[in-house]
């Protein structure tokens, strides 16, 4: 769900998270007679609505925000190929500032195992594996972490629908994920899902302590390809930092051609 869906970047996009859905309404895909088997059910749905998108080519504008107000920009490009059974590969490439231009994140989401992430640093001129143990950190010291550009899976988590509630001039499935991954550093993300089209409206994000840490909010949505729905501009708030980040969306494309050897280590460094 953004859950960075890559927007996860392009299903945050791709795709906190789950940030796009397919415009055909429907009904809830199974009778769901437990609050667990009701909240998986919205995010199968979700899923099933991500699906096809083959791939994807968007550029974005990253805004920081410190606890006292003060911003800087950073402009970057994200490529996305779908893969077989949602193991997805991202290419997430800085343009500027200068300091930072050609830093490059490489994700290769899996379906039955963690997700590999690589990490380019121009400066240094090496590529670095980043430990699943260290993906709750922040990326590039956004309030965005490496767990929140990875790939996610349905089965990556455990459901429970909470509650319906009003959301925008609409209805919303209130439901709670909590993450099997042992180094995940939430232990539960709250997510508002609108029934019409299954979009993000809000997600909560709570620490190892139980503690509200951020707020997601996806805003802008626009259909693309008669099928997907992609915000224009999502705002990661922390609540116990003060800091904040957006992320805007300027120019999507889908179904440009990427293939898979656009997609490999050797790629993150030529990526400028």
């Amino acid at each position: 769900m953004l859950r960075l869906t890559t927007l996860r970047l392009n299903k945050i996009a791709v795709a906190c998270g789950a940030m796009a859905s397919a415009l055909m309404i429907s009904a809830m895909p199974v009778s769901a007679e437990t609050p667990e088997e009701k909240g998986r059910a919205v995010f199968e749905e979700i899923e099933k609505r991500n699906e096809g998108f083959v791939d994807s080519q968007v550029k974005m504008v990253m805004i920081l925000k410190d606890k006292r107000g003060n911003t800087s920009e950073r402009e970057m490009r994200v490529k996305t190929l779908e893969g077989e059974n949602d193991e997805d590969k991202t290419l997430m490439v800085f343009d500027t500032p200068k300091d930072q231009k050609g830093t490059a994140l490489l994700t290769f989401a899996h379906k039955k195992k963690d997700d590999d992430q690589w990490l380019y640093l121009p400066a240094l001129k090496r590529v670095k594996k980043i430990a699943s143990k260290n993906k709750s950190g922040p990326f590039m010291g956004s309030e965005f972490s490496f767990e929140d550009l990875s790939g996610q899976d349905v089965d990556d988590y455990d459901y429970k629908w909470i509650r319906d509630e009003a959301c925008g001039e609409g209805q919303c499935f209130v439901v709670e994920s909590y993450p099997h991954d042992k180094y995940s550093g939430y232990t539960k993300i709250l997510s508002w899902v609108d029934k019409e089209h299954y979009r993000t409206y809000k997600a909560e994000f709570y620490d190892r302590k139980k503690s509200h840490l951020k707020t997601l909010t996806p805003t802008g949505y626009k259909l693309y390809e008669d099928q997907f729905w992609n915000p224009d501009l999502m705002e990661m708030v922390n609540h116990q930092t003060g800091k904040s980040t957006q992320l805007q969306r300027k120019d999507t494309k889908y179904k440009t051609g990427l293939k898979k050897k656009d997609f490999n280590k050797n790629s993150l460094k030529r990526a400028r």
